[in-house]
């Protein structure tokens, strides 16, 4: 069996195949339940009780045929998270090597391809894992012909797995052929394994539903006497560029600005000409029963940067808010918006939160975001909604520019970004704006507009044109996401690479001999930084290594162990202009690793960069640090799939963290020694590169971490764990010592957002 998400799915085709389909459908008589499942007798949102572990469903009539099919399903549930588990019996009994797991999407329909390999006698489907209530709102399998299947497969691999992103779709065939005939394998079963490679499955420690009913809204009369005091309540302009939306979702989206609890609001309608009579009236209603309502009828469609340019002029407040024709505002989203106002000098730029509205008005897939993080801005336009801008400044650079359709928004932030000092993009971290989730929208599948990807980058271009002329900016790993590749000086500046070891030449060889081989960067020393080594195989390793290429160098230090003491000494020695904290464990994965640090490092405004490390199995050890989980820091993604996204795609994208880890780490050598380099006498071990990163950051930089350079971290095999009593006190010393140092700081983590976990590193919700 094989599965995997389909995001982008053309209709057309979609009906073509089912007027000819085999269906096998959720008629509630042929699927049977077991014991551990309760019909509910008076159903509300919950149709079905799990009373145990194990609730299943057992389905003998109707089933699949052998060949391709699509499942689609959806299900309501009361749980955190749920994967359910569907088992297909061919006549050996069910077992888990002919199973699928199916990990679902709340408020939506997901659909997986499935092949079928041998006729079926039975099939179970488990919703569940756990007890609790759940409801069935959809399920479907439905047979597919050969060429659609292989489509999809194609569109699936071309747009989600790493090794095919580069591969045009209609290639992808014959390439899985060629790959097949080399392993002499079936090239279906390479094909499948592929594909299966392109989802996983996570778990969140908290509904959104749940975590939604312990968080009631805001009320009128709160916000009402929460006015009351308000120094500043500015007139805030909603910019609304309408084009024929569906009449009841524009009325939904025109009356959540007519409820807002901050009153002070001016709503700008823009219609482009839209062809729909009924649009017509709707707006002349509108406008006719509120004075804070305009309109502006455009004669011929503009599109959306004309269109909102228009909505634009008629803006008369200090900040303008965007609306999307079919999206919705919270009641209190002005209000959030003039309660972060209150500060000096005023922001140029505000954003918030948002979730995304099916339907049925279910929310669901929130975003919690960092605060201003301008790699990442750089990387995605992760500001998105709701965004609110100095209607000055908006004006003073041109509005919106045409020619940027479908990043027009990104665009606009960028130029804005561009102008602003420190502190004036704020971030409001509450879910303000919801984006509707319907057929062919973004919301639903950003590949729908590949467009938007096209305008993105000449956004990017434009931005990078002005900030730095050398850069240049290329498609990133998933639509609506970029790379930008910084220049390197010529000539390439040295960097001394700093590895700290004692015996282990089974783990030192690895790691040196892999950065000597495997390392493109033309300008680079490697300093082994001996502490005491009395293996006499490592010596002699040492020995062979350091006579025998010129880029290395052997240099002792006898002292106890003191890592924090001992790349002080590395770095006081080193040669380069940049320095890499390099652990003894680490073997680099492509040959251009230190050339894209070295492209971010040199960076003037950048400080300490950092890459994505894995551990030996393929899951992620370090994808940037976030400070408060556990106390004081803890990885981001750890133990993901080193090919899954991450967290609104956060895996695959360059950003800004407040720290890095060490274990692979580049600095300007006159920044560590601007800050004093690492904590020798409170960090001796633990925490260390935490703390640089921190006293980096407060000297004006902006630490980074990057994707592209990539390499496998055996994670503390040579110095072990903190076993005994003497590392434990010393280990509590260094957890005491950051907390009295760093304070809130450590739970206030600007790259993260307060809504989200302190406890895992899953970007789970608090």
């Amino acid at each position: 069996m094989a599965v995997g998400l389909l995001r982008v799915m053309s209709s057309r085709w979609w009906d073509r195949c089912l007027e000819a389909s085999r269906l096998v459908i959720w008629p509630q008589r042929r699927w049977r339940p077991n014991e551990a499942i309760v019909e509910l007798d008076q159903p509300h949102d919950w149709t079905w009780r799990s009373t145990g572990n194990d609730p299943q469903f057992l389905l003998r009539k109707g089933l699949p045929l052998p060949g391709w099919h699509m499942l689609e399903l959806e299900l309501a549930h009361d749980q955190p998270s749920v994967a359910v588990r569907l088992y297909f019996d061919t006549g050996g009994g069910f077992s888990e090597e002919h199973s699928l797991t199916l990990p679902l999407k709340s408020g939506r329909v997901t659909k997986r391809l499935i092949f079928v390999r041998h006729r079926l006698r039975r099939m179970r489907f488990d919703p569940m894992e756990a007890p609790g209530h759940f409801a069935i709102r959809h399920l479907r399998i439905v047979w597919l012909s050969p060429w659609f299947a292989h489509d999809r497969l194609a569109q699936r691999l071309v747009n989600m797995h790493h090794r095919w992103r580069n591969v045009a779709k209609r290639e992808v065939l014959a390439h899985l052929k060629e790959q097949a005939r080399r392993q002499h394998q079936p090239w279906r079963e390479v094909a499948l394994a592929d594909y299966e490679e392109t989802f996983e499955r996570l778990c969140s420690g908290h509904s959104y539903s749940q975590w939604l009913v312990d968080r009631p809204p805001v009320c009128a009369d709160d916000v009402a006497r929460d006015l009351e005091r308000l120094a500043y309540c500015p007139l805030i302009s909603v910019l609304v560029p309408v084009h024929d939306p569906p009449l009841a979702l524009l009325r939904e989206c025109l009356d959540s600005v007519l409820a807002q609890h901050y009153p002070n609001w001016q709503l700008c309608i823009a219609d482009d000409a839209s062809r729909d009579p009924a649009i017509q009236h709707l707006l002349t209603e509108v406008c006719a029963s509120d004075s804070r309502v305009t309109l502006v009828r455009r004669p011929q469609c503009g599109h959306i940067c004309a269109a909102s340019n228009s909505a634009l002029a008629l803006a008369d407040g200090d900040y303008v808010a965007l609306l999307d024709h079919d999206d919705l505002l919270t009641p209190c989203a002005l209000w959030r918006v003039v309660v972060a106002l209150q500060v000096s000098p005023r922001p140029v730029l505000l954003y918030s939160d948002e979730d995304k509205i099916n339907e049925r008005g279910e929310r669901f897939e929130p975003h919690f975001k960092p605060n201003f993080n301008p790699d990442l801005l750089l990387a995605q336009n992760y500001l998105s909604h709701l965004g609110v801008y100095e209607t000055a400044t908006v004006k003073r650079i041109g509005g919106f520019r045409s020619g940027f359709e479908g990043s027009q928004d990104h665009d606009l932030a960028l130029r804005v970004a561009l102008e602003a000092a420190p502190g004036r993009v704020v971030h409001i971290p509450h879910v303000l704006y919801h984006w509707r989730a319907c057929e062919g929208s973004t919301a639903l599948a950003g590949a729908h507009k590949d467009y938007t990807t096209r305008a993105g980058i000449k956004a990017i271009d434009s931005f990078l044109s002005v900030q730095c002329p050398g850069a240049g900016v290329e498609p990133g790993g998933l639509p609506n996401t970029y790379r930008v590749r910084w220049p390197l000086p010529d000539p390439a500046p040295m960097v001394s690479l700093l590895i700290p070891t004692r015996d282990r030449v089974d783990i030192l060889k690895p790691c040196v001999d892999a950065i000597l081989e495997r390392t493109r960067y033309p300008n680079f020393e490697v300093l082994i930084l001996d502490n005491g080594t009395c293996c006499e195989e490592t010596l002699a390793y040492l020995a062979r290594v350091g006579e025998g290429d010129r880029r290395v160098r052997i240099l002792s230090w006898d002292h106890p162990f003191n890592y924090s003491g001992i790349n002080n000494f590395g770095a006081s020695r080193a040669r380069g202009d940049i320095l890499g904290l390099i652990n003894n464990d680490i073997e680099p994965i492509g040959a251009d690793w230190l050339e894209e640090m070295v492209r971010q490092a040199v960076r003037p405004e950048i400080g300490c960069v950092g890459a994505k490390l894995y551990y030996p199995n393929d899951t992620i050890q370090h994808a940037g640090v976030v400070l408060g989980i556990g106390g004081v820091a803890g990885h981001s993604h750890k133990y993901f799939s080193r090919h899954s996204p991450g967290y609104f795609s956060r895996l695959l994208l360059t950003q800004n963290y407040s720290a890095v880890t060490g274990a692979c780490l580049l600095v300007r050598k006159r920044l560590f020694e601007e800050v004093g380099g690492l904590n020798a006498r409170d960090l001796p071990v633990a925490f260390n590169d935490v703390d640089l990163c921190l006293k980096i950051r407060a000297a004006g930089y902006r630490n980074l971490w990057t994707p592209y350079a990539e390499l496998y971290h055996h994670e503390s095999m040579s110095r072990g764990a903190d076993d005994s009593a003497r590392k434990r006190s010393r280990a509590s010393g260094e957890v005491e010592y950051m907390r009295r140092t760093w304070g809130e700081q450590l739970d206030v983590d600007p790259a993260y957002n307060p809504n989200l976990t302190l406890v895992h590193e899953d970007f789970s919700l608090r």
